[in-house]
């Protein structure tokens, strides 16, 4: 088959394992494949925490993996897959372990990145590729996929449905219209991470100034608990901590009923972009322009022009699109009078 397709495929296999925000950014992608090609099967690998919240989309066959992509993980999916061809992958991840698991998928097509982004020898495992762009966001750079199909549109819909139990949990915690600020401080990649006592100070300011109610989010890390623990004693009483307490589902139903949230660059950043909430990113390590909230840019704290010249000692504009400045400090740039003149501007009384 040659791209773009003449008429719809009977199958499309997307491959994206991890993480948890970029697997947020392949749902605008299913949605518009559902709404163009309505009667083509869609089927998604990815990593098994992923699929905990993805698997909720209707309409869409799920095959976890193991991220490791060990041997074994391998072998199960070659004997999950016998038998069966799609008519198109789209090998959505550049991480030479998702490559071995595309390697294993049955496909007339093989989609993947143009020659300049197939990092990790990717391009050694496609047949085809979408058009080459250069500095855009992940998720746009996602749309070129759909692009090279044949399908020119766009629909921004992260809409999942979600489970009763999980929306009671939110409303157990946010039971009114009391505004509400959920922080979730941590990242997986330290770095990237605020220090304690300044997230206390924000939210001791989003509640004198402000009324809200504050709630801590995340993972079940000792390095989130041990954060979580680290605020909390330096707020005082009346905040609310749930790291390591909810499910994916329930962090992401509670950010449906938070009016904003306050996190570095990391997952629960697009789970609320997903459900409509906006997001204050701290950003200093990673530059948001690539992997910031796609509809929050303007509340995000850039730092990252601040943090290459400190320190690359040159401009943000001159490092690789992708460049990571997670060094020691670098999360320092960013002061707690940004982060509150921002949230005061988010909910106008800036």
């Amino acid at each position: 088959m040659m791209l773009p397709f003449a008429e719809p495929p009977r199958s499309v296999c997307i491959l994206r394992l991890s993480a948890i925000g970029d697997t947020c950014h392949v749902v605008p992608i299913v949605r518009t494949l559902q709404q163009a090609w309505p009667a083509t099967q869609l089927s998604w690998i990815i990593g098994k925490t992923e699929a905990g919240l993805m698997s909720l989309i209707e309409g869409v066959e799920f095959i976890t993996v193991d991220k490791r992509a060990s041997l074994t993980a391998l072998r199960a999916l070659r004997a999950r897959l016998r038998g069966r061809r799609f008519d198109a992958l789209l090998h959505m991840q550049l991480a030479l372990r998702s490559s071995l698991v595309a390697h294993c998928v049955p496909a007339a097509v093989k989609l993947g990145f143009d020659r300049a982004r197939a990092r990790e020898l990717q391009w050694l495992f496609t047949n085809a590729r979408i058009p080459a762009q250069r500095r855009e966001h992940v998720l746009d750079s996602f749309f070129g996929f759909l692009a090279a199909l044949g399908i020119p549109e766009r629909l921004l819909r992260w809409d999942l449905p979600l489970p009763a139990a999980a929306r009671a949990y939110a409303e157990r915690l946010i039971p009114d219209a009391r505004p509400t600020l959920i922080i979730n401080p941590c990242s997986r990649h330290a770095l990237r991470n605020w220090r304690a006592a300044r997230y206390a100070a924000l939210a001791q300011h989003a509640a004198r100034r402000h009324g809200m109610r504050v709630i801590l989010a995340g993972g079940p890390s000792e390095l989130e608990r041990r954060t979580g623990a680290e605020i909390e004693q330096a707020y005082g009483s009346g905040l609310v901590n749930q790291i390591g307490k909810d499910t994916l589902p329930e962090l992401l139903a509670l950010l449906a009923r938070a009016r904003v949230l306050v996190s570095p660059d990391s997952g629960p950043v697009h789970m609320a972009t997903m459900v409509g909430t906006p997001v204050v990113g701290l950003y200093a390590a990673t530059n948001p322009a690539r992997s910031g909230p796609y509809l929050s840019g303007r509340w995000c704290v850039d730092a990252y022009p601040a943090a290459a010249r400190a320190f690359r000692g040159c401009e943000s504009g001159e490092l690789p699109w992708n460049h990571k400045i997670e060094e020691p400090g670098v999360m320092d740039l960013i002061s707690v009078a940004q982060v509150t003149a921002k949230l005061d501007e988010l909910l106008g009384q800036g």
